[in-house]
């Protein structure tokens, strides 16, 4: 690879070990993905029974919206993967993916795979690569989920409250469930992003829950925001979504992203992270992120304080609902106070600084240092989709002298 260089030049590191705490999060991750599943299904059922059927029909279109990106998703990965140990035949996987069972087989898939892994004493490298192979992408599409379906009916259900101005218990629940899935996702996540690292700058207490709390703490004032002014204008926000999520389709595009490996399916992806990018900041490209990041949030910033802003001006002095007099203050705290915990990651907890001095282990050289990846070849099968991702967060400039394969990293040049 052109402008690699290696350190010690031994045998690369093998993969992580799969431990009884991935298994335990894997169960519990697909038990939050069934709960908030039942909880959907009970807003919207409650929705529709007090006579609410618009509120009830958005809450099941998001849900099916999402099932469907998520489906969509998982089966083109199994097509381009190439990986066909222990999978059923092609019509049978397509069957369960139109059922829209295909994440469920997935997660059934890694409790398997990972329960084998744990029994086993001295598990094959192999076999531990591939259960890590089948987490990474049960987080990405749980990510996915997150932000085209948890996060949207988070923001229904906290407009939903603000206008009636009360909570009925199934509100409740469907706001704490759905911030328990924005939480999750955002920490597995940067579990899964941090694996792809050395031994030594693995998913940490101190840097996870920094990275989960400047992300939430930034999430929860554009939801507050954008919830406001659903309040005033429902049938204009739709039209504010397809505005924002337009310029950030393009914003993407011009970042030549190549996630997938179809050119059209690659426009799905695209769609999807506009999405995210409506709610939260999402990194699709390799190289200095500190102008592109200082664009896009405060750009919005913006957006979020002439939503706010709309909203106060039409329902000033807040008679009827006097404690959103703490709550937005609150909430522009939140916002500054997760600016300054990015910021603070980012120059004190981000692996690409952190591995510079580390001269132990084979590493990457990039024009502005060293960024500690697991080196290769490695025998055991990388995703290439969270390690692509993985690079985009971590390295400080592009790499040059790539060789993907489908969905795998046939060999890492590094």
């Amino acid at each position: 690879m052109a402008g690699s260089g290696h350190g010690s030049g031994g045998p690369p590191p093998p993969p992580p070990r799969y431990r009884y705490l991935d298994l335990l999060f894997a169960l519990l991750g697909a038990a939050a993905f069934l709960a908030d599943l039942v909880a959907d299904l009970w807003v919207a059922s409650s929705y529709m029974q007090a006579g609410h059927c618009l509120w009830g029909g958005l809450v099941l279109a998001l849900l099916g919206l999402s099932s469907l990106a998520m489906q969509f998703f998982s089966w083109a990965w199994y097509q381009t993967d190439g990986i066909k140990q222990d999978l059923p035949s092609g019509r049978c996987l397509a069957v369960l993916h139109l059922l829209q069972l295909g994440y469920l087989y997935r997660c059934l898939r890694v409790l398997r795979v990972g329960w084998r892994v744990c029994r086993a004493e001295t598990a094959a490298q192999q076999e531990r690569g591939y259960a890590v192979f089948l987490s990474h992408d049960i987080s990405m599409l749980r990510l996915f989920e997150t932000f085209l379906e948890s996060t949207p009916q988070l923001t229904l259900a906290v407009s939903i409250v603000l206008h009636t101005n009360k909570v009925e218990p199934f509100q409740g629940l469907g706001i704490c469930t759905a911030s328990l899935c924005v939480a999750w996702s955002l920490l597995d996540y940067h579990q899964s992003l941090r694996c792809f690292l050395m031994d030594k700058q693995e998913l940490g207490p101190l840097s996870s829950t920094i990275y989960f709390l400047w992300n939430f703490l930034l999430i929860c004032p554009r939801v507050l925001a954008v919830a406001l002014f659903a309040t005033l204008f429902p049938c204009y926000v739709g039209l504010h979504f397809l505005g924002i999520w337009a310029a950030m389709l393009l914003w993407v595009w011009l970042q030549d992203t190549a996630f997938m490996e179809c050119p059209r399916r690659e426009w799905l992806y695209r769609a999807t992270v506009a999405v995210i990018l409506y709610f939260c900041w999402f990194n699709v490209a390799q190289g200095q992120t500190r102008q592109r990041s200082a664009i896009y949030h405060g750009f919005i910033l913006v957006d979020s304080g002439l939503l706010a802003g709309s909203w106060l001006w039409y329902n000033a002095p807040l008679q009827e609902r006097s404690y959103l007099l703490l709550v937005l203050p609150a909430a522009l705290v939140c916002s500054v106070l997760g600016v300054l915990l990015r910021l603070a990651y980012y120059k004190w907890l981000h692996p690409t600084l952190q591995t510079r001095r580390q001269a132990s282990y084979d590493e990457v050289d990039t024009a502005e240092g060293l960024a500690g990846f697991r080196a290769g070849p490695a025998p055991a099968p990388v995703n290439r989709r969270m390690y692509q991702l993985s690079q985009n967060h971590f390295l400080g400039s592009p790499q040059a002298g790539r060789n993907w394969g489908n969905g795998i990293l046939d060999d890492m040049p590094l």
